[in-house]
């Protein structure tokens, strides 16, 4: 797959979303997702529990190295869950042949900003994670996760949404995503504004992983500057041609899964033994 037929077949769902009552469309677009998602990787262990309350998938190599990894989902903040994202979580587990525990955090507007990142944290201080992942809305929870924390595991973050999220911050417009959607979303959950809390790096070691064609790459790379003034090792990679949520389908596309696949072996090799 290339990734015009990517962005084709990922919008024509995206589209049909849209007029969709909310409880349907998240449906559908987990449902969309997983059309992407290759079977899991053999010996994969993978068990839906309950953490403190919190619910959450567990994907487990077999055998595995101790020290799981916590993955939060994306989605805007209103739609993904660890349906729409499992095979994500499921290549991370097998990349770092360790546990990976994706979050099933609350979503909006039934829960507010506050509480997504209250149940992320519970399940942080469950299982105390050798490292910390989230890609999109998700990137976003796991840096104020790590914000919160006085020694945050190393972090690894792909396309989150940084700073004021404003449009003279923001970068063109893209296909699957434009400057509006990201407004949209801000107004839906105006505490994900990290005017402030972005000003310092959310962790002392950091991998990143962006796409050419993303209006939040432009307020990525700023921070990367800033965040590697103030003392921060940071590993930045961006994969040409790509466009955001081109990870659902980085087994189907070339640019994208090798970026992919860089970005864990380098995020790999800042784990503690």
């Amino acid at each position: 797959m290339n990734v015009d037929a990517f962005i084709q077949r990922f919008g024509a769902g995206l589209e049909v979303m849209a007029e969709m009552p909310l409880p349907q469309a998240r449906r559908a677009y987990d449902k969309l997702c997983r059309t992407f998602t290759p079977p899991d990787p053999d010996g994969m262990r993978v068990e839906d529990s309950v953490m403190a309350c919190v619910r959450v998938r567990r994907f487990i190599p077999q055998p595995s190295t101790p020290g799981a990894i916590l993955f939060i989902h994306g989605g805007g903040f209103t739609i993904g869950s660890v349906d729409s994202h499992h095979g994500t979580a499921a290549s991370l587990a097998q990349a770092f042949n360790r546990e990976v525990v994706s979050v099933n955090y609350r979503l909006a507007p039934e829960v507010d900003y506050p509480a997504m990142l209250a149940e992320c944290r519970t399940v942080l201080e469950a299982i105390q994670p050798s490292a910390l992942v989230g890609d999109s809305a998700g990137g976003r929870l796991a840096m104020d996760l790590a914000n919160s924390v006085s020694d945050a595991p190393p972090l690894g973050l792909i396309y989150p949404p940084v700073g004021e999220l404003s449009l003279a911050c923001l970068g063109k417009d893209a296909p699957l995503l434009s400057r509006s959607d990201i407004l949209s979303i801000r107004a839906q959950c105006p505490a994900i504004i990290a005017t402030e809390r972005d000003r310092s790096p959310p962790a002392s070691c950091i991998e990143i992983l962006t796409v050419e064609h993303d209006p939040l790459t432009r307020p990525i790379e700023a921070a990367v500057a800033e965040w590697r003034l103030k003392g921060a090792s940071i590993g930045y990679r961006c994969a040409p041609q790509m466009v955001h949520g081109a990870l659902h389908a980085q087994s189907q596309l070339a640019e994208m899964g090798s970026a992919w696949q860089a970005f864990c072996q380098a995020l790999k090799k800042r784990l503690k033994p």
